[in-house]
């Protein structure tokens, strides 16, 4: 039984192999004849129209797709290079500038922006000229189609009209033909009629796609340049405010002077030629003694000596070494060090404009906005230009200590 079957598919198929051999002939031996003009071949001059237009519709759209395609692609490099750019100026903005918060926001918004651009013109255009385009291979395939019918039509015409007109007129073939003719006429007209009615509502539609392409473009161009102008002037806006911070802001200081190797300090002594009147740091006169000023030289405001009075509470004082009321000068002490005031006898303070790293284990560690309390020198020999002897403010008022002093650079600070 299985071997019958397959026997007779076979058979189906060799059958049908040649009755398509048989077409194929019968198509090229018209084709030769139509070229030679010994057959008349069926024109129509409005469906060769119509295919003409098609064609040229058909070409336009594959060139319309290349171009939007290449435009898509184009707004995707710009948005990849928009985002680097933005990623770089939020890389490089520093935490304490103006506006560090809105510059990371314009990044994000107009990377979102980009996005959102991209996948509207991918979404709404392309898919629509995809689905435009899908359309015409299968009328292509329908008008190749039409021309082989037509051709099978014409072969059938000519083969009946050569019967008929033949010397030995054999009825049982003209009938056949007949039949045959009358068979690939209906193939062809069913065809023929259903593209005569296609081909120009494919036609005209071009006009409305691409109507409805270029106003959806344009619109979310629109949009998006609006939105990006938008975000383009708060940026400007921002880039323009951290200018004017810039100029308001003191210049940065240069270098802190270099200073030579640290030489071994004696022990804290004020020099005769740089005096200066000192108080302590809470604001409290202390009661001066040897090691903090020689005695003809301590004395306080309220306790302004003469020759015959002048003492110390370890040492009295002699004529030759009292200080006159005329220059009072006070020396008090703190810990081992004293502090430096002004001809007021207003502490002096500096205020840190800038940070400092201590590259020495002497050096005074500062921060931007640290007020530091200056120190006389011990030795004022040892004192480098430019850098001065100090103690933060806040390390005094929460430890009445020195042992936090150090130096500093004078160019990195403020006197208050």
């Amino acid at each position: 039984m299985a071997e019958e079957q397959g026997k007779t598919g076979k058979g189906i198929n060799t059958g049908k192999l040649a009755t398509n051999m048989q077409k194929r002939l019968s198509r090229a031996q018209e084709k030769v004849l139509q070229k030679l003009g010994k057959a008349d071949e069926t024109r129509d001059t409005a469906f060769e129209e119509g295919v003409a237009n098609f064609n040229k519709q058909m070409a336009e759209g594959t060139k319309l797709q290349k171009d939007l395609r290449a435009y898509l692609a184009a707004v995707k490099t710009m948005h990849d290079a928009s985002k680097r750019l933005q990623d770089c100026l939020a890389d490089m903005y520093e935490p304490e500038w103006f506006g560090k918060e809105e510059v990371d926001t314009i990044a994000e918004e107009t990377d979102i922006l980009w996005s959102d651009y991209h996948d509207k013109l991918v979404d709404n255009s392309m898919i629509a000229m995809d689905t435009y385009l899908a359309q015409f291979p299968d009328v292509k395939a329908r008008i190749a189609k039409r021309d082989r019918k037509m051709t099978d039509y014409d072969s059938a015409r000519h083969h009946f009209g050569s019967l008929q007109k033949g010397k030995k007129q054999d009825q049982a073939k003209i009938a056949k033909a007949e039949e045959e003719l009358g068979r690939a006429q209906k193939v062809f007209e069913e065809i023929n009629v259903d593209l005569q009615d296609e081909l120009p509502q494919l036609w005209n539609s071009r006009v409305g796609f691409y109507v409805n392409t270029f106003q959806s473009m344009a619109g979310y161009q629109q949009r998006f340049h609006k939105d990006m102008g938008k975000l383009n002037q708060d940026l400007n806006d921002v880039m323009t405010k951290l200018d004017e911070q810039r100029l308001t802001r003191p210049a940065p200081p240069g270098p802190a002077p270099v200073r030579p190797p640290p030489s071994p300090r004696p022990s804290l002594t004020p020099a005769p030629d740089t005096q200066q009147d000192i108080i302590s740091f809470d604001g409290e006169a202390l009661v001066p003694d040897a090691n903090t000023a020689p005695p003809s030289q301590a004395t306080t405001p309220s306790q302004a000596t003469t020759p015959s009075q002048a003492t110390a509470p370890s040492q009295a004082t002699t004529p030759s070494q009292a200080t006159t009321p005329s220059q009072p000068q006070v020396y008090l002490k703190s810990g081992s060090n004293i502090a430096v005031c002004d001809v007021n006898n207003k502490k002096i303070q500096v205020k840190a404009m800038h940070d400092y790293a201590a590259t020495d284990g002497d050096e005074l560690e500062m921060k931007a906005g640290d007020v530091v309390l200056v120190l006389a020198w011990e030795n004022p020999d040892e004192q480098d230009d430019g850098w001065l002897m100090g103690v933060k403010e806040s390390h005094w008022l929460e430890n009445k200590d020195l042992l936090a002093k150090g130096v500093f650079p004078e160019n990195f600070t403020q006197k208050l």
